[in-house]
């Protein structure tokens, strides 16, 4: 049964109408792959000898002491980017198969994901190295099987937690808090976790607790989604309550004022817009890697600029990128009405600015780093109002991706938002205010470089109605193809 699921799943792959799409994302994802397979296995080699040579301590303690991060950076990225079983169990409500046998493929295809073999890079060579540099054995083992069952306790952790917002990011912000409160002292928790990992090499059985706790939470996930297993059950989407909410202070601007309150209630209800809001709010926290000195790598001036432009432009980058995939679920009726594209475009585009000039005053702590600092960010507002704002309108027309609104699983990207036009029009937003500013600094002074991004940026504004008419017949032209996307599924 087991070998007709997989077979039912690759033919889908290869009969998909983005078959060609979906081959080029996965190509680049197996090289993705490859690349941190490498990156884990050096550290998994190495790191026994670095935190030897650096003098931190015995290297499997430090490891142990910081294992709560690293168990619970695992979990965040799962809920970010792994998809769930719901996905695959509901094409197959309608077929006549037992429900155990669908969902025990289900849970089991998770079991192989990526997101829980790769930690095996690290950890098997890294316990091979605690074997050869004189540790018990039976220690190492009992500590290696009890790590490796948390991270697979993870795995069902995520698919139990999926849809809960009002659970996870308190849990992560309130974790963040402790991380923070560790860096500056104040309070280490790993005081009180560490040597719950400590325990598994010092009492190998004791990694019999994790495993149970494994099986406990597989058995709880499969009872629940066989419980729920229906379309107007537990798989079923979610609804709110509905709320009337009017904004009858954007009448006054017509039209534009109609497609606003349309974004802003879109950007309130929906899973995917807040978690989009909630990543442009850390793209602000984005210039401590570069205005603090703490990474050397990024002492270069150049890369102030670089900071700037992602400082002030996260909410431009995560939702700018994706007009008009943001209505792909009603788009089709908007494209049979009597609408204008171009009050359409510049809803979206007048939403961009007030959230690039939001972001811009809530960086204002920069100026803590000195007025370089957050002159980097202004400049880089400016740019971002008067060139990268066009940029992104013009390269959403090239990214068919429709969006579910109730998911946030693809926020960090979608693979039909990979194509080689989309990669052209990235060059102008990331590398030319580089090469603007690098011009200036290096020829005359920094202060020169800055004023010649900021003229860019404002001779951008200036050439508004032009740039807008030209994007408005690229958006007219893709008009059908990009409705025929809409109607597809990958």
């Amino acid at each position: 049964m087991f070998k007709h699921f997989f077979n039912l799943q690759w033919k889908s792959f290869f009969r998909a109408a983005s078959f060609k799409t979906n081959l080029a994302f996965k190509i680049l994802m197996i090289f993705g792959a490859l690349y941190f397979m490498v990156i884990f296995l050096f550290l998994g080699v190495g790191s026994y000898y670095i935190i030897e040579k650096e003098g931190l301590g015995n290297p499997l303690l430090v490891v142990n002491k910081y294992m709560i991060y690293y168990l619970v950076m695992d979990v965040y990225i799962r809920y970010m980017l792994q998809k769930m079983p719901i996905l695959n169990i509901k094409p197959l409500l309608y077929l006549p198969f037992k429900k155990s046998q669908v969902v025990s493929y289900s849970l089991g295809k998770t079991i192989f994901s990526f997101f829980n073999w790769a930690h095996a890079f690290f950890f098997v060579p890294f316990s091979i190295v605690l074997i050869i540099e004189g540790y018990n054995p039976m220690g190492v083992i009992g500590w290696h099987l009890g790590i490796m069952a948390l991270f697979y306790c993870n795995n069902f952790v995520n698919i139990m937690m999926n849809n809960k917002d009002n659970v996870f990011y308190p849990l992560v912000a309130f974790l963040a808090v402790l991380g923070v409160c560790q860096y500056y002292e104040w309070f280490d928790i790993t005081l009180y976790t560490a040597p719950i990992f400590n325990i598994f090499y010092d009492i190998p059985w004791t990694s019999l607790i994790s495993w149970g706790a494994l099986f406990g939470l597989y058995v709880s996930a499969f009872n629940y989604f066989k419980k729920n297993m229906y379309l107007d059950g537990g798989l079923a989407t979610k609804h709110d309550i509905a709320r009337s909410e009017d904004y009858t202070w954007l009448n006054r601007f017509g039209n534009l004022g109609t497609f606003l309150k349309n974004d802003i209630k879109l950007i309130k209800r929906n899973k995917r817009s807040k978690t989009t809001v909630i990543m442009s709010f850390v793209f602000i926290f984005y210039g401590l890697l570069f205005f603090t000195g703490s990474v050397e790598a990024y002492n270069n001036p150049v890369w102030k600029i670089f900071a700037g432009i992602f400082v002030s432009g996260g909410f431009l980058f995560s939702f700018g990128q994706f007009v008009p995939s943001w209505d792909s679920s009603y788009y089709p009726l908007m494209m049979s009405q009597n609408i204008q594209y171009k009050e359409y475009l510049s809803s979206k585009w007048y939403l961009i600015i007030i959230a690039t000039i939001i972001s811009t005053i809530l960086s204002a702590f920069y100026l803590y780093f000195g007025w370089d600092a957050y002159l980097a960010v202004i400049v880089g507002a400016i740019y971002n109002v008067g060139v990268n704002s066009y940029l992104v309108l013009w390269g959403g027309a090239y990214i068919k991706t429709p969006i579910d609104l109730t998911s946030n699983k693809k926020a960090f990207g979608d693979k039909q938002a990979f194509n080689v036009k989309t990669l052209l029009l990235t060059l102008p937003k990331l590398l030319l205010p580089i090469l603007i500013y690098g011009i200036g600094h290096y020829l005359i002074n920094p202060t020169a470089g800055y004023i010649f991004v900021a003229l860019t940026g404002v001779l951008g504004f200036a050439f508004k109605n032009v740039v807008f008419n030209k994007i408005e017949k690229i958006y007219k032209k893709e008009k059908y193809k990009t409705l025929l996307a809409y109607k597809q599924k990958a």
